[in-house]
Order: structure tokens, then C-alpha cells, then sequence
């Protein structure tokens, strides 16, 4: 038998980006709003006081590559998990390990990434020992954690926003790989600055890509001699979006979703379309469209037409189960739909309403007739007394007072003519109609 190597035995060679990934604080680049110095992130790691926290940002922002240097700077075991190959069997394992070590002093990091793919119960394993302190739990997601990780797990974790890398971060970065011994310093690579930012421009605040992108163009650019070159043309070639990119810093990012926004509130469904489809073939998570769209069912058609947000909660269920290419007709329906929507935006005006008076009266009591008084004591100090059960009326009216007194005249909800919202308008004036001659009533058999 020959102890000649196959082809799968030789050693393959790791991308760009995995050799370039940093091993130290200074070796990041971009994220100074936490990283710079005297921030608060980069003394948490450099003092060696790592608590559970949770990354969140868009790909290849440094997610990943923060928890790396958290790993060799922090004196603590560190266990790599990965949302999408572990189980609750695998994470219980692990969890037990990490509780003996803490017996012994020893303290154990336990890396989530893409933690918002865990469900409930998975995430729901970590909790306990998160709780007494067995492991350091650090979570990297791309998703707003607010939706996406469960709230008591979330309570007792830091999040740390991470922002997508301006051009300027990625142009630094792609003149190290150009420079760097571990990317292409040992061979002669020539690239314009104005293809570089092609480069840049096209990943989109992204390293990841940025580096897979020169990656792509170096293994094809056109050789002469020993020198590599790297042209505008061989980048367009390996980019076949580039018409398509969102601007340098990031900002079209929310200017798209915004166009879009405002196009379907303007009813104008062409635009609408269009704009969807700038972000979509930008590369655009379909599902942030897909929660943008949700949200715009509720705040700006609302009750006009209530089967909105059936229609919009549909498509963000189809771009779960089949995303990209296919969900773009689910999201294209929900848009012209949307557009073409009567309008109403009561439903947002009445909780910020709301929102302000409760912030202003948290201390506010329940007035007691609609409070639930479930034991002897709560009814003997006025619990659920006057309380008026709607259902025992004719008309399934009352006239008890459910706000507060100090808002007992706030008007949260003023519905619009708009679509069916119309028949809500009919109804709240009947209602209050009912109960403005009720009153009437009242005053008068108190006056006589």
C-alpha cells in the first residue's frame, strides 16, 4: 500500500476570510462605538469581565470574531455551539459539564451562533444555568432579539449592537489581505483603490463577503509575469449584482426600506414593486421585509381593512418555510395588496397616545369594580364591587368606568371613513351615543 497522499488527504486551504479572521482586540476592524478605546466592550474583555450578552447585527460584522478574541483573552473554558446542529440533549451535556467545572472555580463561555434559531425550549435549556451562574452564555444574532429570543433569557443578557462596516473599515481590511502574509502578502497582487471600493461598495458592510469577493477576483484576475492584476472587469464578472448595491455607508439600506414604506402608503403599487424588488435583489434578508410589511399592515391600513394583516402575516410565513427566490411573489402580493389598501393609521395613533398617558400615570391604580377580586380579602376591601357584566344586558352595554380617573375623559381610538374601518366608526358612535343618554339618564333621576 503506497503512503502517497490523495486528493483528499492533502490539507485544503482555508478561504481568505478564515485567515484573516483577527486574533486580538486591535486586530478588529470597524465596531468602534464599543471597541474603541475606553468603551465599554473593550474593557469588559480586556478586564476579564465577560457576563451573558448578546451580539446583534447583519452578517459579517464581527459576531463571530469578537466571541474568538473573548476566547483567548478570558480565563474561561469556551465551548463553541452552532443553532443549527445542537439539540437540547447536546446543550443539557454540555450545561452539566460547564455546573461541575463551576464547583471547581472554573468558568465556562458557551458561544450561541445564530441563537434565533434555536426555539423555546432549546433556548429555554440555557436558562437555569445561565441563572446561578454555571456558564457565561454570549449569543450572536442577526435577528432583533426583542422577537427572537425568549424574554427571561434575554432579561439576563447585554446586547451589544453591531453595525454593518462603512467602506472605509472594509477598504482597511481588504489592503491587510492584500498585505498580510496570511492573505495574499507573499504574491504579487496589483489593485486600483477605485476596484477596491468596487469591492467594498459591493459587500455592503459585509467582511465576509468583502473578502470572498477578492478572494473570487484574485484566483481570476489576469496574470502577467508574476504579477496578479485585479481590474474593474474581472470584479464586475464575479459580482453580477453590481448595479444593484446599496450605498457605501449603509444608509440606502434604510432609504429602500423607507421608499417602500412610503410608496405603499401612498398608495402607488408600480413603486411599491419596484422598491421591493431593489432590495430583494440586493441580497436584502426577505424576512425584514417581510416584518416591515407586517407592520405596515396594522399602521397604516389597520382596521380599513383588517384582512391586511392576515394577507401580510401569510407572506412572512411563506418567506419562513420557503425563502429566496421563491417568497418574493408572497411578498410582491402582500405589497400590492397594501398599496391598493384603503388607509387608516388610528390604530398607531391611539397606542402612542395611550403610550404617553401611561408612561405619565404608571402608578395609576385599576379602578377597583375591574379588578378580579379571587380571594375573601380582595372582596372585603372592594374588589370586583360595582363591577357590570356586559353580557347581562340587552344591549350588552354598561356605562361603568374602565380608565383611571385621571384619564377618565382620554379619547385613544378615533376611527377614520376609511373601508371597513367605517362600520367600527358607526359602532363606536352608537356606543357612545348609549352611553352619553344613560348618563342623561342618571342626572336626571338624581336631580328630581
Amino acid at each position: 500500500m503506497s503512503d502517497q497522499l490523495t486528493m483528499f488527504d492533502r490539507p485544503v486551504s482555508e478561504p481568505l476570510a478564515a485567515r484573516l479572521r483577527p486574533k486580538s482586540i486591535d486586530e478588529i476592524v470597524g465596531q468602534q462605538h464599543l471597541l474603541g478605546e475606553g468603551r465599554v466592550l473593550r474593557r469588559i474583555i480586556q478586564q476579564d469581565q465577560v457576563s451573558s450578552m448578546i451580539f446583534w447585527g447583519p452578517p459579517g460584522v464581527g459576531k463571530t470574531t469578537l466571541a474568538g478574541v473573548i476566547a483567548r483573552q478570558t480565563r474561561a473554558q469556551f465551548i463553541n455551539f452552532s443553532a443549527v446542529t445542537s439539540g437540547i440533549k447536546d446543550i443539557r451535556k454540555v450545561m452539566q459539564q460547564a455546573d461541575t467545572s463551576r464547583r471547581f472555580g472554573e468558568k465556562t463561555i458557551v458561544f450561541v451562533d445564530e441563537i434565533h434559531r434555536f426555539n423555546k425550549a432549546q433556548q429555554d435549556a440555557f436558562l437555569p444555568f445561565v441563572e446561578k451562574g454555571s456558564i457565561i452564555l454570549i449569543g450572536a444574532t442577526t435577528e432583533n432579539p426583542s422577537f427572537e429570543v425568549n424574554g427571561a433569557l434575554l432579561s439576563r443578557c447585554k446586547v451589544f449592537v453591531l453595525k454593518a462596516l462603512s467602506e472605509d473599515d472594509l477598504l482597511q481590511l481588504l489592503h491587510r489581505a492584500l498585505q498580510s502574509p496570511d492573505g495574499f502578502g507573499d504574491q504579487k497582487v496589483q489593485a486600483e483603490e477605485d476596484v477596491l471600493r468596487l469591492i467594498a461598495a459591493f459587500a455592503n458592510g459585509d467582511a465576509r463577503v468583502a473578502l470572498s469577493t477578492l478572494e473570487m477576483a484574485v484566483l481570476n484576475g489576469e496574470i502577467e509575469g508574476d504579477v496578479t492584476n485585479v481590474t474593474r472587469q474581472t470584479v464586475e464578472q464575479c459580482t453580477s449584482r453590481k448595479s444593484l448595491l446599496y450605498d457605501k455607508d449603509g444608509e440606502e439600506h434604510y432609504n429602500l426600506i423607507s421608499a417602500l414604506h412610503k410608496s405603499m402608503r401612498n398608495s402607488d403599487p408600480d413603486a411599491a414593486v419596484y422598491w421591493l424588488a431593489r432590495m430583494l435583489e440586493a441580497g436584502e434578508d426577505p424576512l425584514y421585509v417581510a416584518r416591515r410589511v407586517t407592520r405596515f399592515a396594522a399602521e397604516d391600513v389597520g382596521l380599513a381593512d383588517p384582512r391586511a394583516l392576515e394577507l401580510a402575516v401569510a407572506a412572512f410565513q411563506a418567506c419562513h418555510l420557503i425563502g429566496m427566490p421563491e417568497c418574493s411573489v408572497h411578498l410582491t402580493e402582500a405589497v400590492v395588496y397594501l398599496s391598493l389598501a384603503p388607509k387608516s393609521n388610528s390604530l398607531y395613533r391611539a397606542y402612542e397616545t395611550a403610550k404617553k398617558d401611561a408612561l405619565e400615570h404608571l402608578s395609576e391604580p385599576v379602578p377597583l369594580q375591574i379588578r378580579n377580586g379571587v380571594t375573601g380579602l380582595m372582596k372585603e376591601i372592594g374588589y370586583g364591587e360595582g363591577y357590570q357584566y356586559a353580557h347581562d344586558t340587552e344591549d350588552k352595554l354598561t356605562d361603568m368606568q374602565c380608565l383611571p380617573d385621571s384619564v377618565a375623559d382620554r379619547v385613544y381610538y378615533e376611527p377614520t371613513g376609511q373601508g371597513v374601518e367605517q362600520r367600527c366608526r358607526e359602532r363606536l358612535a352608537q356606543i357612545k351615543a348609549w352611553k352619553k343618554a344613560r348618563a342623561g339618564d342618571s342626572g336626571n333621576a338624581k336631580s328630581e
